[in-house]
């Protein structure tokens, strides 16, 4: 039986070990305005030094001296204002109470100012059996089915299934008396358990084309989406105009109306930088003027001076004090930093900003890099989750940042360029001989530019564009 021993034996190796005021540095970096905001917030929570800078008060203008005549035409003024001010309070005082409007509750307005959430889907459906006559057994089916009613606002399980799910067992016979019920709910075609039958929910029976329409649900949506109208019509027995009046009025109906009622939050974007057009030039500024102007509170500065505060005292400030020196410098760096990189980025891409998508240019981070004087993963954090304003549109700063390929002259083109292209022949396109991909090949290639088919059609696919037989007009 071996023994188990221990020893301890040098050993070299190197590791990259940075300053936590680098670290700070590049998580300020990288952070957007909205998030640096909260960052910014939470250090002064956490940092009794950093105090906010106050906006300094306009200073008043000289006023010219006033006449014996004019100051007595002052003085008489003031005081019929002051009596009529008296006045007004004496009246106000008996009619309402009073208020102190220095004190007033600014959190408590904002909350009054901030408008309540939207109701859910299934807010909204249980709000509507609350007014139905109903017995409490068939009140809790309905809310059975609504809660297995997913975001789509489609059932997400059989009517056998909802009724094993019950803690009280039920036939299903009596769920789908009650998914009838939810089925006419608000909004139409809820609770529908596939897209054909949500679609029906969403016809008005009484309508003279409901005939025709409900026929081309049950049995050609396939054919809808493949552009198969001549096909439809033969098979209908309707002819080619009333199809296509058809499925234009299916085409308005909603495939998922439960989507309506989705609360999902949006994020707000504020960008980071803006590009106005002044004269012939592009000037690039940074808007954070929102972000807290910080510095070191000076009652703490004095504190740190005097002689008398104890140890401690004086070890934790000075800790604090470091701290708060970083966190404005980061800031001030990342400032810098982000102005730079925009700035070289707006010189890149001039031809962008004067002509539009179609004249962007390919663009590496390493060649901004270069111009800037700094490390391509500084870039990197610079552009990540900024955006920029410009005067052709809000654009991500990585969009600016795309690969191309070479025309026959040998000029680059991105992507975005030939994408662009590839929209403009589809919208300028005979829509009863709509463009193969196969022709939008020869049309880029008779432009200069060479690309493989399947390229053309992920980009296609990628603009949701349909192909050739779905944009066929008859």
């Amino acid at each position: 039986m071996g023994r188990m021993e221990f020893s301890m034996q040098p050993r070299m190796e190197q590791r990259l070990k940075m300053a936590p005021q680098i670290i700070q540095s590049i998580e300020i970096l990288q952070l957007p305005l909205l998030a640096l905001q909260e960052r910014i917030q939470q250090e002064q929570l956490e940092n009794p030094l950093l105090d906010l800078e106050e906006t300094p008060e306009l200073e008043e203008l000289p006023r010219p001296a006033l006449t014996k005549a004019e100051t007595a035409e002052v003085k008489d003024e003031f005081t019929r204002v002051e009596a009529i001010s008296e006045d007004y309070h004496d009246y106000f005082s008996q009619t309402t109470p009073r208020r102190n409007y220095d004190d007033r509750d600014e959190k408590m307005e904002a909350i009054q100012n901030t408008p309540g959430p939207l109701p859910s889907l299934r807010d909204h459906l249980m709000e509507q059996i609350q007014f139905l006559e109903m017995t409490p057994r068939q009140r809790e089916l309905c809310e059975a089915v609504i809660n297995n009613v997913d975001r789509d606002g489609r059932l997400s399980f059989s009517v056998e299934e909802v009724a094993e799910s019950l803690d009280r067992p039920a036939l299903p016979a009596e769920v789908k008396q009650a998914l009838e019920v939810v089925q006419r709910l608000d909004p139409a075609g809820i609770a529908a358990r596939d897209l054909k039958e949500c679609l029906l929910l969403q016809m008005d029976s009484h309508d003279p084309n409901y005939q025709l329409e409900s026929r081309i649900v049950m049995n050609h949506l396939p054919d809808i989406e493949a552009g198969r109208f001549p096909k439809i019509a033969k098979e209908t027995g309707a002819d080619l105009e009333a199809v296509k009046r058809a499925v234009a009025a299916i085409c308005m109906l909603h495939p998922a109306p439960g989507r309506l009622y989705d609360n999902e939050v949006v994020p707000t974007i504020v960008p980071d930088v803006h590009v106005d057009k002044v004269d012939e030039h592009y000037e690039v500024r940074l808007d954070d003027s929102s972000l807290p102007r910080l510095r070191i509170s000076q009652q703490y500065r004095d504190m740190l001076s005097e002689q008398t505060s104890d140890a401690a005292t004086r070890g934790f400030l000075q800790k604090k004090m470091e701290s708060a020196r970083w966190l404005i410098d980061a800031i001030q760096q990342r400032r810098k930093t982000i102005l730079k990189v925009s700035t070289a980025l707006v010189e890149a891409q001039r031809d962008f900003f004067d002509e539009g998508v179609s004249h962007l240019k390919p663009l590496k981070m390493q060649e901004i890099a270069d111009k800037v004087g700094v490390h391509v993963a500084t870039v990197s954090r610079a552009i990540r989750q900024k955006y920029m304003q410009t005067p052709r549109g809000l654009f991500a700063m990585k969009f600016f940042f795309t690969g191309g390929t070479a025309s026959s002259e040998g000029e680059m083109q991105t992507w975005d360029a030939v994408r662009q292209k590839i929209s403009g022949m589809v919208a300028a396109e005979d829509k009863n001989n709509p463009l193969s991909d196969d022709d939008i090949v020869k049309k880029l290639e008779a432009e200069g530019t060479h690309i493989a088919r399947r390229t053309v059609t992920k980009y296609r696919k990628a603009l949701r564009i349909p192909s050739s037989r779905q944009r066929r007009s008859y």
